[in-house]
């Protein structure tokens, strides 16, 4: 994942943890109760009111899951069988 500019827009700390199968990605925004995420053509996007985050996942990347509780981004991200 492309994380050097994402991580530079957002505030919060970023975590990222490797498995044999799989990898995560943890983003805290903090406690913003508007904030969206969604999966568009391997990209993920937060929205926060008038801000707008973009990560792309890797090229080949497996089956994708994105969620956002209490200001927590998590991505899940399987790898390509």
């Amino acid at each position: 994942m492309k994380l050097d500019r994402f991580t530079t827009e957002t505030d919060g700390p970023v975590r990222r943890y490797e498995y044999d199968d799989s990898s995560m990605l943890a983003v805290d925004f903090g406690p913003r109760h508007d904030a969206s995420v969604d999966l568009v053509d391997g990209t993920v996007i937060v929205v926060d009111g008038d801000d707008q985050y973009e990560l792309e996942l890797p090229q080949g990347a497996g089956d994708a899951h994105t969620f956002i509780k209490n200001g927590v981004l998590t991505v899940e991200v399987e790898a390509d069988q």
